[in-house]
């Protein structure tokens, strides 16, 4: 055994002696790890850290090979890679076994060596969260793991900029790369609009968190790198037996406030990026965004549902208050203007003022200036921003999953929005057009009520109406300038 993997073990058990004399509880977890797992992988003696790259796998034959050559092409590979595969029925574990072995790569000199490792652990109940906590036991005694999703590509010198960073500041707990979708292998109108439409979402995300101090809210389980002491401080601090818990819809949003209350920094990396699998068709975005957006009410909310508490006043959730809020002025806005719009040409007393292009006008510019931001903009990016009509669709799109959120949250309805991701993904499902549908009810209803006053009632409705609307327009504006003439600081998303 060589002394980088004696000095491995040792600081795992220093660590673990640390809390024990801290008076805290030290589970005895060696049962659930191969014996073959007990440390990082020989390799060259100058490397002064090492990386686990944990993998958790779910039907991903279609991309699982991608994944896995990004990560041996990088200008530093990880040490081990352990592809970990769960409730699995297609060609991912034989596609995924064409790579395990050892992988030897020299780069500027430097050699590397790569141990690729896939464990197919069948049935389980906690799917992503179980895989993720298998990657974390079989990766014990390494300082680094890094998490990627298997769909997820990597550009070739990410892993390197992560690393880079988070040795040299150690108070870092988790670092994220730059999220962006591969829109190359899109194909077809409706895939494009979409993919358009996330590469939007994630860059003004992304943009947000970078000026922001690079403080990242959530260290996305696409691709981000944990510190295993960050990790190790959550699982005490927290009495947890493994990192990821399954009580959150979000485990990585959770995950990420945990490492904050345990006194580490969540960051994003101004320069690591990873393409991540997009949503091509509204049933899967729907499913992938209402997981989203419930599990994001459920660690705002105040109080205790279930296993997770609600933390309203964390600092990690202050950019997700600005966009539930923000969503609220965007449907109060779209939907106030429509009805109104509409009650006022059914009694011929809509007057159009020219003052009304101005909030769609500073939408367009703000649009752009996120598109121009993008690392790899393209013309269809441009587009989407100029042509207006593309993000504001987008936008109703958006809306509705919020909705269905927060409908859901309210409700207390107990559903499985893994498995309902999960269904949605393979095509199955028609919860996506549900929105759409109560939308169009709502409209109609308050239209045949409009349609049953009085002309003086209609008219106070109007005179009160258009005022409050004008307001809430001009708040809104107000906010878009503001994310407009902000300094950027050279950052790209």
């Amino acid at each position: 055994m060589s002394q980088l993997v004696i000095q491995g073990q040792r600081r795992a058990t220093d660590r673990v002696h640390l809390l024990a004399r801290g008076g805290q509880s030290v589970p005895d977890i060696s049962s659930l790890v191969p014996e073959e797992f007990g440390g990082p992988q020989v390799r060259d003696e100058q490397r002064h850290a090492t990386i686990s790259c944990v993998i958790p796998a779910y039907n991903e034959e279609s991309t699982i090979a991608d994944v896995l050559t990004s990560l041996l092409s990088q200008t530093r590979p990880p040490d081990a890679i352990h592809v970990v595969i769960n409730n699995t029925d297609d060609d991912t574990p034989e596609i995924a076994g064409q790579f395990v072995g050892e992988h030897v790569r020299v780069v500027k000199g430097e050699k590397y060596l790569t141990v690729v490792h896939v464990h197919d652990i069948g049935e389980n109940p906690d799917k992503k969260v179980g895989a993720l906590n298998f990657g974390y036991f079989v990766s014990r005694g390494y300082d680094y793991i890094l998490g990627v999703d298997g769909d997820t590509t990597l550009d070739r010198r990410c892993v390197e900029w992560l690393e880079k960073e988070m040795v040299t500041d150690p108070r870092i707990g988790g670092l994220s790369a730059v999220y962006t979708f591969d829109k190359t292998r899109v194909h077809g109108a409706m895939a494009t609009f979409l993919v358009a439409g996330q590469r939007a979402q994630f860059a003004g995300f992304n943009m947000d968190n970078l000026v922001r101090g690079r403080n990242m809210a959530v260290l996305g389980g696409q691709c981000s790198l944990f510190s295993v002491r960050a990790l190790e401080a959550v699982m005490y601090r927290h009495h947890q037996s493994a990192p990821w818990v399954r009580d959150s819809e979000v485990e990585d949003s959770k995950l990420s406030l945990q490492i904050k209350d345990a006194g580490f920094s969540t960051k994003i990396s101004a320069h690591a990026r990873a393409f991540v699998g997009p949503m091509t068709t509204l049933r899967a975005l729907h499913g992938q965004q209402v997981k989203w957006n419930f599990g994001g009410i459920d660690l705002l909310w105040p109080g205790q549902r279930g296993d997770s508490k609600g933390q309203p006043l964390h600092p990690n959730l202050r950019l997700r208050w600005y966009e539930n809020v923000s969503m609220l002025f965007n449907i109060s806005a779209r939907m106030g203007f429509l009805l109104l719009l509409a009650a006022a040409l059914s009694i011929d007393a809509f007057v159009f003022n020219p003052i009304w292009l101005i909030p769609p006008a500073v939408a367009m510019l703000l649009n752009l200036r996120i598109a121009l931001s993008m690392h790899d903009k393209s013309a269809v990016d441009i587009f989407y921003a100029l042509l207006v009509a593309p993000a504001e669709l987008y936008m109703w799109v958006r809306m509705g999953h919020f909705v269905t959120a927060w409908v859901q949250f309210f409700a207390r309805v107990e559903k499985d929005n893994w498995a309902a991701q999960a269904a949605a993904e393979r095509g199955r499902g028609s919860a996506y057009v549900m929105p759409a549908v109560c939308a169009l009810a709502t409209f109609l209803v308050l239209i045949y009520a409009w349609s049953q006053q009085s002309i003086g009632v209609q008219s106070a409705i109007l005179s009160i109406g258009w005022p409050v609307l004008y307001l809430l327009t001009v708040l809104q504006t107000v906010f878009m300038v503001k994310k407009l003439v902000r300094r950027q600081r050279g950052f790209t998303v």
